[in-house]
C-alpha cells in the first residue's frame, strides 16, 4: 500500500537542470575554459561532487567544490529570477498527494544550499514536505539507494510503501535498489534511458497517483 512519495528535486519539482548547467558553463568560462551542456549529462543525478567535479576533472579545471559551487548556485538564482521553473502539474500533484494523506519527502543529491534556493523559487520553503534529505545527509550518491532509504526512514515508512519520482537513470536505479516503486519523468532523459522505472510519463499533469498498476506509456 502506498503511504509516501519521495521526490527528487531538479527535473522533478523544478526545471532547473538546464539553467544550473548554464550557470556552471558561465562560471567555467570566467575561468577561461569552454564546456558544453553535453559534458554534464553523464553526471546528472550523481550529486554535486560528481556533477561539477566530473566536468572540472575532464578538462583539468581548478575547482574548489565548497566555495565554487556556492558561486554557481548564486549565479543560478540570479538567472532564475522572474522565470517559472516549476515542472508542469507539480502543485496539483502535491495537492493530490496531500488530499490522500500521503507523506512526502524531498530526496535530492544537491546540497542544502541549492535545495533551499529551489524551494524558495517554488515558494515551498515550509509546510509542504514532511522531510528533506539533501546530498549532505548521505555518504553514497545515486545510483546507491541510500538517499531513498533515508528519506523513507525519516517518514517512518518502509521503502516498499514509497513511490519515488525521478528524472535521471541514476535516480531510477537508486529507487529500484531501495525497493521502491518508481515513476520517471521524461523531463531530462528519454524512455530508453529511464526504462528501469515502473512507469514513465511526460510531466506531473496527472489526475491520479500510480499505486499498484504501472504501465509504461
Amino acid at each position: 500500500m502506498l503511504k509516501g512519495v519521495l521526490f527528487d528535486m531538479d527535473g522533478v519539482l523544478i526545471n532547473s537542470e538546464s539553467l544550473t548547467t548554464e550557470a556552471a558553463i558561465r562560471f567555467f568560462a570566467e575561468k577561461g575554459f569552454t564546456v558544453t551542456h553535453s559534458d554534464f549529462y553523464p553526471f546528472y543525478g550523481t550529486g554535486e561532487k560528481g556533477y561539477f567535479m566530473g566536468v572540472a576533472n575532464k578538462y583539468g579545471i581548478p575547482f574548489n567544490l565548497e566555495t565554487d559551487k556556492i558561486k554557481i548556485y548564486n549565479l543560478f538564482k540570479e538567472m532564475a529570477q522572474g522565470k517559472d521553473l516549476a515542472i508542469p502539474g507539480v502543485s496539483d500533484f502535491i495537492g493530490l498527494c496531500k488530499s490522500k494523506g500521503l507523506a512526502m519527502a524531498v530526496a535530492t543529491s544537491a546540497g542544502s544550499y541549492k535545495m533551499n534556493i529551489n524551494l524558495e523559487l517554488l515558494q515551498m520553503q515550509s509546510g509542504v514536505f514532511d522531510a528533506l534529505v539533501s546530498g549532505e545527509d548521505i555518504t553514497h550518491n545515486k545510483p546507491h539507494p541510500e538517499i531513498f532509504l533515508k528519506a523513507a526512514e525519516k517518514l517512518g515508512l518502509h521503502p516498499n510503501e514509497c513511490l519515488v519520482i525521478e528524472d535521471a537513470p541514476n535516480g531510477v536505479k537508486a529507487a529500484k535498489a531501495a525497493g521502491c516503486k518508481c515513476l520517471a519523468l521524461r523531463t531530462t532523459f528519454n524512455d530508453e534511458d529511464l526504462k528501469e522505472a515502473d512507469e514513465i510519463v511526460k510531466d506531473l499533469i496527472l489526475n491520479k497517483i500510480p499505486t499498484e498498476t504501472f504501465t509504461k506509456n
